[in-house]
């Protein structure tokens, strides 16, 4: 019986802290006289949808990369055929 009430009571705490979030971007985009509070709870509310929160261990994800083809690419990345950047004091090159 507690199961229903928790799963009720996580859904009533994330419609509230959803409508607190639009009240403060909706403050923010409409009043004149919104300040940091409005600020903080927009931004904070923003940066928690950039969490990941889709994620898997990397033995459960498909095509994940292992650590020794990472350490593979990395070194063949230290390998470059570029040239070197010109410093300012060299001079200038022949015209």
């Amino acid at each position: 019986m507690a199961r229903p009430i928790v799963r009720w009571g996580a859904w009533g705490a994330v419609v509230g802290l959803g409508a607190l979030w639009w009240w403060a971007v909706v403050r923010l985009a409409v009043s004149p006289d919104a300040g940091a509070l409005e600020g903080a709870v927009a931004a904070g509310g923003w940066g928690l949808s950039l969490l990941p929160v889709h994620c898997v261990p990397k033995a459960r994800a498909v095509g994940a990369v292992g650590a020794e083809r990472w350490a593979l690419a990395w070194r063949a990345a230290r390998a470059t055929t570029a040239s070197p950047h010109r410093r300012s004091d060299a001079g200038s090159a022949p015209s």
